[in-house]
């Protein structure tokens, strides 16, 4: 068996909780001392001209190319929420080649713009690639119903059955409605399957919401982690996610 460790952050887009300060070169720090392979986040910044001006320490790259500088050769991102002074979404930090990039609009409404980012990797000595889905979910219950089944629609169009999958971000359910309509996909939640419920992440500072999650298919699960301390709590409102996966060498 190989492994793989991969981590999914609510990064807030970079600001600690309430947007007093500007959090995101502390955040890029304690990100790489994951030393996660690939990374799923949520709320990043392509571009905020306000901000900007704000914070005399914010980045001319966006967000995604700022935090994989260095560390993680790949990096994508999705463009979720426009707005007149710039925009924000979805992306992900990767050590493999991307072989592509898709980004789906799965807004329900005017208001809350929300987005899906689709990757396919090419993983070491194998010719199966490895899908990557990063995804970030309505405030709304009505919404996230029609939103996951948008995902299922995609996933069982475009991704083989018997290709590795991830499905990671920030899901905004409590009630594990995600769990139940993705099974028949073959997608298990990680932390599910090895503490028999899905880790608590929100608020940072004393998380008692299951917010953030972990599906996979076709790999193993040897270990999870949810990262929580004062450290962590003083970067985002969030708390980060990681899983050690394991997948079987080719016969």
């Amino acid at each position: 068996m190989r492994t793989l460790s991969i981590a999914s952050y609510n990064i807030h887009k970079g600001l600690a909780p309430f947007n007093r300060r500007l959090t995101l070169p502390h955040l890029r720090e304690r990100l790489r001392s994951l030393a996660a392979d690939i990374v799923f986040l949520q709320e990043v910044v392509g571009r905020n001209d306000r901000h900007a001006e704000r914070h005399d320490a914010w980045p001319e790259l966006p967000q995604h190319q700022f935090l994989a500088e260095g560390m993680w050769p790949g990096s994508a991102y999705g463009m979720t929420a426009v707005y007149d002074h710039g925009h924000h979404g979805n992306a992900i930090l990767s050590r493999f080649p991307i072989v592509s990039a898709e980004q789906e609009d799965i807004s329900t409404n005017r208001v809350e713009q929300r987005g899906l980012l689709h990757l396919e990797l090419k993983l070491p000595r194998t010719r199966t690639h490895l899908h990557c889905v990063c995804l970030h979910l309505g405030l709304l219950r009505r919404s996230r119903s029609v939103q996951l089944a948008l995902v299922r629609e995609r996933l069982m169009r475009l991704v083989p059955a018997e290709a590795p999958l991830i499905v990671a971000g920030d899901f905004n359910d409590w009630s594990r409605k995600a769990t139940a309509d993705f099974h028949d996909l073959g997608l298990r939640e990680v932390f599910e399957l090895t503490t028999g419920a899905p880790a608590r992440t929100f608020p940072a500072r004393l998380p008692v919401l299951p917010l953030d999650r972990i599906y996979v298919r076709g790999l193993a699960v040897k270990r999870v982690q949810v990262h929580r301390g004062p450290a962590w709590a003083r970067l985002s409102d969030h708390a980060p996610i990681t899983a050690t996966l394991a997948w079987p060498r080719p016969q």
